[in-house]
């Protein structure tokens, strides 16, 4: 994991033209998505192949992804961060940053990450970065093949979505949490450092998968 330090981020949803400041403390975030070789590796199913195993892992509900990082938590005997229950919207899924554990990072350290004190709509060339569209051939790659942020942080453009804890408007769209980043089969206009996603805790696709965070 890849050691982030504190700072601050203005994030903007272009739906509602809404704009909010975020202090961010310092925290640890994986250098690259979650793979297939990890996932499947902590829940004890079939491996994946040697032609997949570096693939970020996909298919994976924000509630799958809550679960995992538990998992690995106590396997790598920490305490977990996330307490829940069997609320199929996960609204009753309550998250401890303090305890030490692997979580899922807020989408204010997500997109502080990705830029690395980067202005720009992304950190770099999209087809030096990012595996998108115009370059994947239909389907994810290994992780850490494209080129890393400021701070070395692989794939934060491109490849897979990634899952954020954040809900992302209560009031309008309920329990749906947010989602960042871009993937392998989106055009350039999804492939930014701000452009927001959500969805169900329940949905699963193929280009939408997690990494990992830890408090400090």
């Amino acid at each position: 994991m890849v050691g982030i330090p504190a700072g601050r981020i203005l994030l903007h949803d272009e739906g509602t033209r809404r704009s909010w400041n975020v202090e961010v403390e310092g925290f640890r975030l994986g250098a690259y998505p979650v793979t297939r070789e990890l996932y499947e590796g902590v829940l004890g199913g079939e491996a994946a192949g040697a032609a997949r195993a570096r693939v970020p892992v996909s298919e994976v509900s924000w509630l799958e992804a809550v679960r995992f990082c538990n998992l690995v938590s106590r396997e790598a005997r920490l305490s977990p961060c996330y307490s829940m229950g069997d609320d199929r919207d996960g609204l009753d899924v309550v998250c401890d940053p303090g305890a030490g554990g692997y979580r899922l990072p807020s989408e204010a350290e997500w997109e502080y990450a990705c830029r690395a004190g980067s202005p720009g709509v992304r950190y770099g060339e999209l087809d030096e970065i990012a595996w998108h569209r115009g370059n994947s051939g239909g389907r994810a790659h290994d992780v850490a093949t494209r080129a890393p942020n400021a701070w070395g942080l692989y794939d934060m453009i491109g490849n897979v979505w990634e899952w954020c804890w954040d809900v992302y408007d209560p009031g309008v769209y309920g329990p749906y949490r947010v989602f960042r980043g871009g993937g392998w089969g989106d055009l350039p206009r999804a492939c930014r450092a701000s452009c927001r996603r959500k969805s169900h805790p329940t949905f699963h696709i193929d280009d939408l998968g997690f990494r990992l965070a830890r408090s400090v």
